[in-house]
Parts: C-alpha cells; sequence; structure tokens
C-alpha cells in the first residue's frame, strides 16, 4: 500500500514537472520567435483576425459518399467576348507653382524672313543644383564728418560714420551664419548627418572645416538657444495633458573608456498645444520624471514602467495607461494563444476604430464623451471580464499570462480615457516624436559627453515640435537665429515653432 502511494506522488511530481517542461519550452519558443521578428521581421502590429483552429478537433468525420469509377465526359462549346483591356494611363504630377523658374527661349536655328510667331510651346524640366556656400561679403564705407559740436578739448573734430550691419552674427566672434549653422543642426538632427560627414561634404566643395570648429559651432548654436528651450519646457507643462516616454541613449564617459554609458533620453509631449521636449539624463530611476512633473497638475500619460507609479499618490495628477503598449503585448503573444489573443486583439480593433471616426469628423469634446459612452465603454466592460475569466485558465508566467496580467493591472488607467475627452487612447504620438532619435542612433551611434547628449536633446526639441506643428525647421531655426539675441526674455516662446498670437476678443 505505501509501494502504491509513494508511486502516485511520484507520477503526480513528475507529471508536474513535466507540465512545467513544456510550460517553459513554449515560453522559450515565443520568446525566441519574438527576438528574430526583432531583429529580421516585419515592424508593423497590423492584426488580422485568423481561424480558431487551435479549438477545432476532427472528432466527427465527414461521411464521403462513395463515387462511381466510370466517368462521363461530354464537349462544350460557347462563344464570350473577350473583356477591352484598359490600359491606365500614367499621369505626372504638376509641378508646384512655388518653385522658381529660370526661363530660358530657344529659337529655331535658320529662321526665314516672314515667319509669323503662331504659339509658344512651353517645357518645364525639373533641374537641381547641389547646396553651395558662399561669402556675402558686406562692404560699409566709413566716411568722415566734421563733429558739429564741440564742447570740450577733449572732443574730437571729426566723427567716423558707417553703417550697421544689416545682420548680427548669432556667435560672438564666428564668421559663421546664422543660415551656415541652422544647415549644420538640421542636417545633423533631422537628416541625421553626422558632424564628420558634413566637413567631407565640404570639403568636397573645396571648403575645409576644422572638426574642432564644426563642433564649437553647433555646441554655442545650443547655448545660444538654452533660454528657449527653458521657455519650451515651461509652455509644455502649461498643457493639462501631457503624454511622457523614454528612450535609450548611448553616451561616452571617462567611467568607461572602451565601453559606453546607457542614458536616457526622457520625452514629454502636450497633444492640445503640439509641443515637445526631450530631457536627457543618466538613469531611468524615479528621478528624472520626477525633477520635471515636481509641479505639474494634470494628466500623465505614460506606458507601465515602475518609475511613474510614483505619482499615483498625487493628488494633482491623474495617470493614464496607453493602449497601444497593452495591445502590443496580445500580438506578440499570438503564436502561444491563439485563441485570447485573437479576440484581445479584435476588440482593441473595435476602439481604434471608434477613435478613428472621432479623429476624422474633429467632434467636440462633448460629443466625444457621448460616443466613447455609448460605444467604448461596453467593449472595455466586455474585454475586462474576460480577461479576468482567462487570467485563472492561463499560466501566470507565460507570455499570454504576462500581457493579461500587465493589462489588468493598469486597467484603471486604460479607462480614462472614457471620462476625459482630451485624453487619447495611447500614446503613439510620443513614440512618432521619438523616432528621429532611434534614426539617428544609427548614424551617430553615440554621445560624446552627458553634455552633449543635453544639447542633443534640446534642438530634438526644436524640430519635434517644428514637425508636430507641420513648421519648416531650417528657416525656423535660421530666423530664430537671427532674432534671439535682440528679443525680449519675457517673451521667448514668441519664437517657439509656430507661435501665434492670442487673438484680442
Amino acid at each position: 500500500m505505501k509501494n502504491t502511494e509513494k508511486q502516485h506522488k511520484t507520477i503526480q511530481g513528475l507529471t508536474q514537472e513535466n507540465n512545467n517542461l513544456k510550460a517553459e519550452n513554449l515560453y522559450l519558443k515565443v520568446e525566441l520567435e519574438r527576438i528574430r521578428q526583432l531583429i529580421s521581421g516585419k515592424k508593423t502590429e497590423r492584426f488580422e483576425a485568423q481561424p480558431d483552429t487551435q479549438l477545432k478537433l476532427d472528432l466527427f468525420p465527414e461521411i464521403v459518399e462513395k463515387q462511381d469509377d466510370t466517368e462521363e465526359t461530354e464537349i462544350l462549346k460557347y462563344e464570350r467576348k473577350k473583356p477591352k483591356k484598359t490600359k491606365k494611363i500614367p499621369v505626372r504630377n504638376p509641378i508646384p507653382e512655388h518653385l522658381p523658374r529660370v526661363t530660358e527661349i530657344v529659337e529655331p536655328k535658320n529662321l526665314p524672313e516672314g515667319a509669323v510667331k503662331m504659339k509658344i510651346l512651353i517645357t518645364e524640366v525639373l533641374e537641381y543644383k547641389p547646396g553651395r556656400i558662399f561669402v556675402r561679403q558686406i562692404i560699409r564705407p566709413q566716411y568722415v564728418v566734421p563733429n558739429p559740436i564741440k564742447t570740450t578739448d577733449f572732443d574730437a573734430d571729426n566723427v567716423i560714420l558707417a553703417a550697421e550691419l544689416p545682420t548680427s552674427l548669432p556667435i560672438l566672434g564666428s564668421n559663421a551664419s546664422a543660415s551656415l549653422l541652422a544647415h549644420i543642426a538640421v542636417s545633423k538632427l533631422v537628416d541625421h548627418l553626422p558632424l564628420y560627414r558634413q566637413i567631407q561634404m565640404f570639403k568636397r566643395q573645396g571648403i575645409e572645416f576644422a572638426s574642432s570648429t564644426v563642433n564649437d559651432w553647433f555646441k554655442n548654436t545650443c547655448i545660444l538657444l538654452t533660454p528657449l528651450y527653458d521657455a519650451l519646457i515651461k509652455e509644455t507643462l502649461k498643457s493639462s495633458y501631457v503624454q511622457v516616454d523614454e528612450s535609450p541613449m548611448p553616451v561616452l564617459t571617462k567611467d568607461k573608456p572602451c565601453s559606453t554609458h546607457k542614458g536616457y533620453m526622457w520625452v514629454y509631449y502636450s497633444p492640445p498645444n503640439n509641443l515637445v521636449f526631450f530631457d536627457y539624463d543618466k538613469s531611468r530611476g524615479k528621478e528624472p520624471p520626477k525633477k520635471i512633473l515636481e509641479n505639474y497638475s494634470g494628466t500623465i500619460q505614460t506606458d507601465g514602467y515602475a518609475a511613474y507609479k510614483q505619482f499615483e499618490k498625487n493628488p494633482d495628477i491623474c495617470l493614464a495607461a496607453c493602449g497601444a503598449h497593452a495591445r502590443r503585448k496580445f500580438y506578440e503573444s499570438q503564436k502561444e494563444n491563439l485563441v485570447v489573443c485573437n479576440f484581445v486583439l479584435a476588440m482593441f480593433q473595435k476602439i481604434y476604430a471608434i477613435e478613428k471616426v472621432i479623429r476624422e469628423n474633429q467632434l467636440s469634446p462633448e460629443e466625444i464623451l457621448e460616443i466613447r459612452t455609448r460605444e467604448s465603454a461596453p467593449i472595455m466592460d466586455e474585454l475586462e471580464k474576460y480577461l479576468q475569466e482567462k487570467q485563472d485558465e492561463t499560466l501566470p508566467k507565460s507570455q499570454t499570462g504576462k500581457a493579461i496580467a500587465y493589462t489588468l493591472n493598469l486597467w484603471d488607467r486604460l479607462k480614462v480615457f472614457l471620462h476625459d475627452p482630451a485624453v487619447l487612447f495611447d500614446n503613439n504620438l510620443i513614440e512618432n516624436s521619438i523616432r528621429p532619435l532611434a534614426l539617428g542612433r544609427k548614424n551617430y551611434l553615440f554621445a560624446g559627453s552627458h553634455e552633449a547628449a543635453q544639447r542633443i536633446a534640446m534642438m530634438y526639441s526644436f524640430f519635434a515640435t517644428c514637425k508636430r506643428r507641420d513648421i519648416e525647421p531650417f528657416n525656423w531655426l535660421k530666423t530664430t537665429l537671427e532674432k534671439i539675441s535682440a528679443h525680449k526674455a519675457n517673451r521667448l516662446y514668441e519664437l517657439l515653432p509656430g507661435y501665434k498670437p492670442k487673438s484680442k476678443q
């Protein structure tokens, strides 16, 4: 009897161990597939409902009737009209009217006398000239004028007069114009061309710049714009709704001679005002967002990172979660549990369809609340009930189990958009603002120091705001560098991209 019980316990233990190994094996397979997807797979998260093949078992095979082996043949003859092939003629897009035209008149050779002009044939050809640096030579004659007023013996007999420079140079003691400085900054952080590549491009034009000179130009440009960056931070945090995210940034430091320090770019975006700013910090801990949002009052939308949990106890802050982060976890778990993930992704798809209608029709806040209460709230309630039921049926350490736990832990934050019309269902807009940072990292690889990383954060802030407000970055930066030295310090926000003065009522 004792041997039987002992064998039974052994079998139970082996069965449990086998189940654990199966679950671990499935988890590792999903993780391996996810890593392969990150390295060489498609980046889109497009969802198309797939058949639930996991639940289909051939318990009742179909009855197949016996067929007679003898086959009958018949000849069919018919005529049909062959459809005409309509060949699509390619239509060339018209050349924009705003482009400058250089007119070139070409007359026929050996034109006989008495020829009468009948009409004019105009052919427009798009031409291109590589960007070139030229020297702006400003000549200011000096004049000697007799001094009309001579009150003391120390006054000069004559006065020397000369015209003032038509434009002030942004950097004191440098001959780099605002246009050149703007071109270097935009090429580095918008077009992702590191400074050493730009120096090589200048060299092909016969102009050699020392790398130290170009680096100093970029550094001093950032120093000049620092007060405007502070104004951008202040204006962004005036918004009652801000999205926050972070992204790694490799930095060279003396502490790690053969490696890089992993710093972080913290990004803050205000959807109501379309203002963005980046803030660099050495760590990904609680302090960086606490430093920025210490006196903030409003709604903060983030992912489920633990550093944001510190704001739950702040009565002036409402935390909202990102639906896209929750959805992504189920998208990555499809191969592990197709049934559950298909259902959840389909529910998210319904939410996004409603949000698309809201976005395209530009509804008022009252209309947004009404449609979300009527259509989105029941979907969220059904999804919550479903996830709670499936949580007990799913292994906690599985990919799907983690996705369910992540979503339910943030459920109250995910529902914030149902009660606040200004809040979006996800923070994809801030991820779009981070995308240029990821592209830039692939080109310049790292920042040269912590100070350089903060300068990069500053310039990314301006260019991301230009993108969100549909402002051409080069013209904005060139104009700003020409104006900022003489602009009033307490009204620097007027120089921000896309600033529009408030109309007087």
